[in-house]
């Protein structure tokens, strides 16, 4: 699953907002083949975390890197490079349909078989999106706009792809079928970050994980540990004691 060195690298991050610190020294490594999960309370800095990798913050200090060379601190060269963010609150385009929404996606792209291949494999991946591709994108559920949200990252070809909150707002039956969904995309060779609001889902999918607060991460490890430590059973996984 992991070699050597890490397909992404964040050493010593620091991001402020004016005189509040947001990050504060992150430090993180993300290997090819991996699903890593990012978990913590509200404003614990986890999409700040997200939006600096895509150049979309200021950073104060430190460094991100990708396979081992410093990452352009501009968005669309990040996602020319390989990496693409799934925004939390899904922002897709509304007044375009499905397939123009997915289409938007491809634009730095310029293999059009590649394009076309894709653009099958996540209409597989998410046969509502097929259903619905000429219906304006503002006209579908919450669910779906979520996957049409995964499934235009897709369209990028990334080879990490970030999420941020991919659950949130979503009915529980959704919020499997999106994780399942998930899963695939990992199994076909995508490296996925993923920031989620629901701990104890995002580490029964994931294989190492990393626990955030107030822009420290406090605890790392594989998945399988976290879910069983003291600490993050009492304040993540519901288990906390009267």
């Amino acid at each position: 699953m992991t070699t050597s060195e890490p397909i992404l690298s964040i050493r010593d991050l620091v991001v402020s907002y004016g005189a509040i610190k947001a990050l504060h020294g992150i430090s993180m490594d993300v290997y090819e083949g991996e699903i890593v999960c990012v978990i913590g309370a509200n404003g614990a800095g986890k999409s700040t975390l997200l939006n600096s990798v895509m150049g979309a913050v200021p950073v104060e200090k430190g460094e991100i890197l990708f396979e081992g060379k410093p990452l352009v601190r501009r968005s669309y060269k990040v996602v020319a490079s390989g990496i693409c963010l799934v925004p939390e609150g899904r922002k897709i385009f509304g007044p375009l349909t499905v397939s123009e929404n997915l289409m938007v996606g491809a634009f730095l792209r310029k293999d059009k078989e590649r394009i076309q291949e894709d653009l099958e494999w996540v209409y597989t991946l998410f046969p509502r999106l097929k259903e619905r591709k000429d219906q304006p994108g503002a006209t579908l559920s919450g669910g779906e706009q979520q996957m049409l949200s995964i499934a235009r990252s897709l369209m990028s070809s990334p080879r990490v792809l970030l999420l941020d909150e991919p659950s949130l707002g979503l009915a529980p039956i959704l919020i499997k079928e999106i994780f399942d969904e998930l899963k695939l995309i990992n199994e076909r060779g995508v490296t996925i970050v993923l920031v989620e609001q629901n701990a104890r889902q995002a580490l029964m999918l994931s294989h190492r994980g990393y626990v955030m607060q107030t822009g420290r991460v406090i605890i790392q490890g594989p998945s399988a540990e976290l879910l069983s430590d003291p600490r993050v059973k009492m304040a993540y996984l519901g288990k906390l004691k009267a």
